[in-house]
């Protein structure tokens, strides 16, 4: 037991009343725990990284350079000046992914400071199977279009023309949104999902584009709910006869919009790099969907996810305080050298790949691939479930492979005009290949 002196107030040297504290037992430390666990002592400072370097100039256009000092020095690095913990080596960060008794994921509507606007519709089993079974169908289709209107020319950029565009198109195409608002909306859906950054304008572009969302969708709501038709807006419709369009707007917001457009232009961009994986790629489309794979592994276009604390917990040597922010990076766990051999090379027909995670789950439902937080967390079901429809992963997964081949199929004899990179247009967005200009000839 701590002997404890009688804790009488006195002035402290600038005047301020103070109360002594008790006086605990030799080897019985008078700091809290949490103290004890946010104290840096000598040979413990971070002196290899700076917290500005992680909003860098040189973070935004590479920042696996950085990630690895993180990884390899301050696996549980505390940011003082974003105020949150960097989470990088890969058991780490699955961990904390797929621990929802002691962390969250936040909706984007949170961002925003709008938690009220609407439902997610998102993850209803009418929506799911509308949105496979939509996707499905036309993703062929769209895919032959633009493939079709690039054959036509003997240049073009893969990243705009074929990546992004196939992406919302896509989208377009399963809600039904009339082909001629195509610039429209997909203007609108870009600076909404753009808005939950810390960037002050792009949060108030957002919030425009949210508004303009709700205006420009209110009317179609309205009409499909006198006349469903086949799209995933009537699909929200019959899940719940009082959808509203809010509801609709929070479900297109909360949906991933980064993983098939960046994931697309990154596996061409890494392909036309790598021409011996690129060969192999082409030889078949097993191949090809583990060059898919691969890409979200070496170089993921979603390259964090933020977890914050349910209350306070333990992990890697700190006491994590109640509401804290974890940076969970997929783009240093991915390139984990305890996980992968070679992590930084390229590789399509990658044999180190594992299936599950220690808790059950099935890492990116089932498949043979690194972390991809856009898609969601492991799930306990495997890829193809016989009773449910695919996982988001899958679906993403097989019409980014269908429409590299479907494009395949129009072009060949594909070379780079100039050397391409990745990066993100500001710190904590997507980051892909922007440009991609190529020269071809039409089949």
């Amino acid at each position: 037991m701590a002997s404890v002196i009688k804790n009488e107030p006195f002035a402290g040297r600038n005047g301020v009343v103070i109360s002594k504290r008790p006086i605990r037992n030799e080897g019985s430390p008078e700091y809290r725990t949490y103290e004890v666990h946010q104290r840096e002592r000598v040979g413990e400072s971070t002196e290899k990284i700076k917290p500005a370097q992680l909003i860098s100039e040189a973070y935004r256009q590479n920042p696996y350079p950085l990630l690895e000092i993180l990884r390899e020095n301050y696996p549980c690095y505390r940011d003082w000046l974003s105020n949150s913990y960097w989470i990088t080596p890969y058991n780490e960060v699955t961990s904390i992914f797929t621990d929802e008794a002691n962390f969250e994921t936040r909706p984007k509507t949170w961002y925003y400071g709008l938690d009220y606007l609407g439902r997610d519709l998102g993850q209803e089993p009418g929506v799911l199977e509308a949105e496979e079974r939509l996707i499905d169908a036309q993703g062929k289709l769209v895919a032959a279009e633009i493939s079709g209107a690039l054959a036509s020319k003997t240049s073009g950029d893969l990243a705009t023309e074929f990546a992004a565009q196939y992406s919302i198109q896509l989208l377009m195409t399963t809600l039904a949104i009339p082909e001629e608002d195509t610039g429209r909306f997909a203007s609108i859906f870009w600076r909404m999902q753009r808005g939950t950054s810390w960037n002050p304008q792009l949060q108030q572009e957002g919030r425009k584009a949210i508004n303009a969302l709700i205006s420009y969708l209110d009317p179609i709501v309205t009409q499909r709910t006198s006349q469903p038709g086949d799209d995933l807006i009537s699909a929200m419709i019959q899940v719940d006869s009082q959808v509203t369009v809010q509801d609709v707007v929070v479900t297109l917001l909360e949906r991933d919009h980064e993983t098939l457009q960046g994931a697309l232009a990154n596996m061409w961009f890494l392909l036309l790099t790598h021409p011996g994986e690129f060969e192999k790629a082409c030889s078949e489309k097993r191949l090809m969907k583990l060059a898919y794979m691969e890409t979200l592994r070496h170089s993921t276009p979603v390259l964090s996810a933020h977890r914050f604390a349910r209350n306070e917990v333990e992990r890697y040597g700190r006491l994590i305080p109640k509401g804290s922010r974890l940076v969970c990076s997929a783009a240093a766990a991915n390139r984990d050298p305890r996980i992968f051999k070679d992590p930084d090379t390229f590789i399509v027909d990658r044999k180190d790949m594992c299936q599950r995670e220690p808790r059950g789950q099935y890492r990116a439902d089932g498949l043979a691939t690194g972390i991809a937080f856009g898609l969601g967390k492991p799930s306990l079901q495997p890829a193809v479930p016989e009773d449910q429809p695919r996982s988001h992963y899958a679906i993403a997964r097989d019409t980014a492979v269908t429409a590299s081949q479907i494009l395949l199929q129009h072009i060949e004899n594909i070379e780079l005009i100039d050397e391409p990179h990745l990066s993100s247009l500001t710190v904590g967005e997507m980051h892909t290949c922007w440009k991609l200009p190529v020269t071809f000839k039409a089949k």
